[in-house]
C-alpha cells in the first residue's frame, strides 16, 4: 500500500501518521514493520520518529486497508464563521457534539471534499456543549488551526458568553466561584465545600438582562469550562435553569442555555439563539432580541 502525506501531516512523526491513517491495523504490527525496516518513505527504510515532508510517499506492506473513510450526506449545518483553519457552527439543541449521527459527523461530511488530503489530520470539534445546549462550537479544519485554538483555550484567552433562563430574580451582577466534582456514573456535577484532588475550580460572571418576577434572563461569561458548570452553579444558588430537571427544576419543557458568543484575537463570533429560545424569551419577558 502507498500513502501520500498532505500539508496537515507535516511535522508529525511517521508512527503517528500511520496510526491515524490505518486505524484498523494492529499497533504491534505497525511497530514491528517499522523495526523490520519494511516501511519506506520515498523508497528508503524509515524510522518511527522520522517526520516526512509534505508529498512524501509512504510504502507499507499491508493489504485491505482503506485510510479514506466515506461519509454519507447529512443535513446542512449552520456555519457562522470561518478562518485561521477554524470553522464555527451554530449547534442546535438536542444534537450531540460527538458520536454517531452527531454534529461532528455532519461537519466532517461537509468538509470531506473541501480540505486537502491528509493521512493523520481529521477535522473535529475543539470544545463541547451538552446535548440540550445550543450555540457556538468551533471545529478545526487544519492542524495549525487546531493547535492555535487549543493554545488559546489553555491560556484562557478565549471568552465564552452564554445566555440562560433561570428561576427567580437575579438583579445584580454576580461572580460565582465553586469547587466542582464530577460523578461519571451518575453523569452529574456537584458542588464541593472544599478544594480537593478530585475537585476543579469554576468561575462564572453572571449579569442580569431581564426579570419577570418568576424568572431571569442572564448572560454568563465562563472563565473555566467545567462539565455542567453553569447548570450546577445556578442550581446551588437557588436559580436553577428553568426546565433543568437533572438539577432540580420542576418545569418539564427542557432548559434554555445557549452558547451565544465566543471571542478571541479581536474576533467575535455570535450565534443567534434558536427559534424556541426566542419564543420562550418573548413569552416570559416580552419583545427582546440579542
Amino acid at each position: 500500500m502507498e500513502l501520500t502525506t498532505g500539508e496537515n501531516d507535516k511535522g508529525r512523526r511517521l508512527d503517528r501518521i500511520l496510526r491515524k491513517a490505518l486505524p484498523d491495523a494492529p499497533l504491534p504490527l505497525l511497530h514491528r514493520l517499522l523495526r523490520q525496516k519494511k516501511v519506506l518513505v520515498n523508497g528508503k527504510p524509515a524510522k518511527a520518529h522520522e517526520r516526512p515532508d509534505t508529498g512524501a510517499i509512504i510504502t507499507i506492506p499491508i493489504r485491505c486497508q482503506t485510510p479514506i473513510r466515506c461519509l454519507a450526506p447529512l443535513p446542512a449545518i449552520d456555519i457562522i464563521w470561518q478562518g485561521f483553519g477554524l470553522l464555527a457552527v451554530n449547534k442546535p439543541s438536542g444534537l450531540e457534539v460527538h458520536g454517531k449521527n452527531s454534529l461532528d459527523t455532519m461537519v466532517r461530511s461537509f468538509l470531506a471534499d473541501k480540505l486537502p488530503p491528509s493521512l493523520s489530520f481529521t477535522p473535529g470539534p475543539l470544545h463541547r456543549l451538552d446535548k440540550p445546549t445550543s450555540g457556538v462550537v468551533v471545529f478545526s479544519t487544519s492542524l495549525e488551526g487546531s493547535r492555535l485554538f487549543s493554545s488559546l483555550l489553555h491560556e484562557r484567552k478565549i471568552k465564552k458568553t452564554y445566555i440562560a433562563i433561570v428561576d427567580g430574580n437575579i438583579e445584580k451582577e454576580q461572580v460565582w466561584e465553586d469547587e466542582l466534582v464530577r460523578d461519571k456514573e451518575k453523569k452529574k456535577t456537584f458542588i464541593s465545600l472544599q478544594k480537593s484532588s478530585e475537585s476543579k475550580t469554576a468561575f462564572s460572571l453572571v449579569k442580569p438582562v431581564l426579570q419577570s418576577g418568576k424568572n431571569s434572563l442572564i448572560t454568563v461569561n465562563i472563565e473555566t469550562g467545567r462539565t455542567h458548570q453553569i447548570r450546577v452553579q445556578a442550581a446551588s444558588r437557588g436559580h436553577v435553569l428553568s426546565g433543568d430537571r437533572k438539577y432540580g427544576s420542576k418545569e418539564t419543557d427542557g432548559f434554555f442555555l445557549h452558547a451565544w458568543k465566543l471571542e478571541f484575537m479581536d474576533i467575535s463570533i455570535e450565534a443567534p439563539p434558536p427559534e424556541e429560545f426566542r419564543k420562550k424569551i418573548k413569552k416570559l419577558f416580552g419583545n427582546f432580541s440579542f
